[in-house]
């Protein structure tokens, strides 16, 4: 039962994760540009957009139910659950936003909704939240995920083309709220320590540094690229970091036969190949609703 439930609230964090990414994009692309340089300046130039604003508080929200839900549930289960939300991307522009989806984007949907099911039927049983980790594999797992949104920021000044720099930013975004998210897995098993004990824990401090460059990152990519494929490829970049780290770093249970591992395995990729390849909607004729 409680997998169950880390499941149901894994996908009320997609959902509502993705509402607060669109109103957001819409408070961003009025603000001025974000410069990292100034970042009070930019933070309260964000804000001053009400659709920023609630933008921020929706996804708090959603950030509430990830955290319920990586404390009931595994995070490689938790994480594939909230790879569908980047599908779902598709069906709120559709609906709410006005974009009109095509074909392989509903494509797409059937082949997650396949990939979760399947997963959920060869997933052993499992009794706990897996909250227990190796610290040396953490420091790595962590180590190397900043190192990957570190070069994705940089982007241009490495070489990478200019036009794409709003997309790796989002994946840059994505990378580094998957930095925070691991650790606050961590910190999900440090409640016996009390508030005190995570407050001081060096997880918690990896947590705020991840929140914060990964914040910028998003707002500036939204600013700089189109709204669907910034927010797809954050949440995809996101839900890659933490499947690997609920795998490496928490020891997420695989089965215990050859053919269970395959089709497991079939069944993340499946999830993340689906969302991943999910192509941009197109801009539709009619007017957007109005989206509150």
């Amino acid at each position: 039962m409680t997998l169950q439930i880390g499941i149901l609230l894994a996908l009320l964090c997609a959902f509502v994760s993705n509402l607060g990414f669109f109103f957001k994009h819409r408070g961003a692309s009025e603000a001025p540009k974000v410069d990292i340089r100034h970042p009070l300046r930019s933070g309260r130039a964000l804000f001053a957009s009400k659709w920023f604003a609630l933008g921020m508080l929706v996804a708090a929200s959603a950030w509430v139910f990830h955290v319920a839900a990586l404390a009931v549930a595994p995070m490689s289960v938790v994480q594939v659950v909230l790879a569908s939300g980047v599908v779902l991307i598709g069906v709120m522009a559709d609906r709410l936003f006005g974009f009109e989806v095509g074909n392989r984007q509903w494509w797409g949907l059937a082949l997650t909704a396949l990939g979760l099911i399947t997963l959920a039927v060869t997933f052993p049983g499992t009794s706990g939240a897996h909250s227990s980790f190796s610290v040396h594999a953490m420091i790595a797992f962590e180590g190397a995920l900043f190192g990957i949104g570190g070069l994705l920021i940089m982007g241009p000044r490495v070489g990478a083309p200019a036009e794409h720099h709003g997309v790796m930013l989002g994946a840059a975004a994505g990378v580094l709220f998957g930095v925070s998210d691991v650790a606050i897995k961590a910190l999900t098993g440090l409640a016996h320590t009390g508030v005190l004990g995570i407050l001081l824990s060096p997880w918690m401090a990896i947590t705020l540094i991840a929140s914060v460059v990964a914040f910028y990152a998003s707002a500036r990519g939204l600013q700089d690229g189109d709204a669907v494929p910034v927010i797809a490829i954050t949440g995809t970049a996101a839900n890659i970091s933490c499947i690997a780290g609920g795998i490496l770093v928490f020891g997420d249970p695989l089965p215990g036969t050859t053919v269970g591992i395959v089709v497991q395995a079939v069944s993340f990729l499946l999830v993340i190949v689906a969302s991943a390849l999910t192509p941009v909607p197109r801009a539709s004729t009619a007017p957007a609703p109005a989206a509150a």
